[in-house]
């Protein structure tokens, strides 16, 4: 009587997965000692990446992923940062445990957003998040205590004394701005990191084959039993309380707020869709590298006015034209490289 051969097995790892796994464990850890070495530049520069690196992960996964193209997210970016001067201002909070207001100020202002703009589809889905986040813009620049439509800025007490920034301050020998510019790169990267893996984890996911079978077609995946509403619903407000708490945390770096900086739509949404078109949408790494490119573009051109933002259109554009999955499109179908595998792949009994 023959032995039982070895059952087969589906697996989406890979050893370029595993090697880029290190790889990134690497770089977290690099990154966590970096303050020790780099100038206040580098760390504040660090900071803008790792923050729209967050704000594409979180687009992408709602449009690349889950099929709702919003151009209303700076509407989370902008509430969620309100309310951190909402509660440190009124109400005596720590700036660093207000930044968990902005993500509930994102979940409750996703609520009803949501429950709008689920009744429209396609371009009037769009349109439909940009003019609630416009409406939501004109009602904060109505709220007198925290400055209207001019803005405010955190007290210089509360930021002196936040959590954490005497002891960053006395392990690195800096003064307390330093401090505090170190402290929000910290949040900022294990931010970006928590984003990232737990995407990543999404997608390996039941529920994620879920996500992506609504995004492709929403009718056949409910015809299969997926419950499309309620999936749509999850998303769209994991995604506004991940965006409330990376806006809380841009402006408690630049510690100044007003209406139009944190509900400006070409800063915190058309610069996000522009970074997740360039380096691949539907992806996890199309974000990684567009943002790379974005910062690069904005470094070389920002001095030149109208030109940096004539410049980011054209690239736009070429990319769509001769790229339509973006740069790590084009760059994994020549390589075959997949960093973040999300496909299953058969395994016999020899591991081929």
């Amino acid at each position: 009587m023959s032995s039982p051969s070895a059952p087969w097995r589906a697996t989406t790892r890979t050893r370029t997965g595993t090697l880029v796994a290190l790889l990134a464990l690497a770089l977290i850890v690099a990154g966590l000692v970096l303050p020790a070495f780099a100038s206040r530049r580098l760390i504040q520069d660090l900071f803008y990446i790792l923050t729209m690196l967050s704000l594409a992960q979180i687009w992408n996964l709602l449009a690349g992923y889950g099929g709702l193209v919003s151009v209303g997210q700076q509407a989370f970016v902008g509430i969620g940062a309100y309310a951190l001067f909402g509660g440190v201002i009124l109400g005596g909070m720590d700036p660093l445990l207000a930044i968990l207001l902005g993500g509930a100020a994102g979940l409750v202002l996703a609520i009803p957003m949501a429950f709008f703009a689920f009744r429209l589809h396609g371009a009037y889905f769009a349109i439909g998040t940009w003019v609630i986040a416009e409406t939501t813009r004109l009602l904060v620049a109505q709220w007198k205590a925290l400055g209207g439509g001019t803005g405010t800025s955190l007290p210089r007490a509360a930021t002196s004394d936040m959590m954490g920034v005497a002891q960053v301050a006395e392990l690195f020998g800096v003064r307390d701005a330093a401090a505090r510019d170190i402290l929000a790169y910290w949040i900022a990267l294990l931010l970006a990191v928590a984003l990232i893996a737990g995407i990543y984890a999404l997608l390996r996911s039941r529920l994620g084959l879920a996500l992506i079978a609504v995004r492709d077609n929403a009718e056949a995946a409910g015809s299969v039993g997926v419950d499309v509403r309620w999936l749509k619903w999850a998303v769209f407000l994991i995604a506004s309380v991940a965006t409330g708490l990376t806006g809380a945390l841009i402006f408690l770096q630049t510690a100044r707020i007003s209406p139009d900086a944190a509900f400006a739509i070409t800063d915190w949404t058309a610069y996000v869709i522009f970074i997740v078109v360039i380096g691949g949408i539907g992806t996890i790494e199309g974000p990684i590298l567009g943002v790379l490119v974005f910062f690069a573009l904005r470094s070389t051109l920002a001095d030149y006015g109208s030109w940096y933002l004539l410049t980011l259109g054209l690239t736009a554009i070429v990319a769509m034209i001769f790229a339509p999955k973006g740069l790590w499109g084009l760059l994994s179908a020549r390589t075959g490289w997949h960093l973040f595998p999300i496909r299953h792949r058969l395994l016999g009994p020899t591991g081929e």
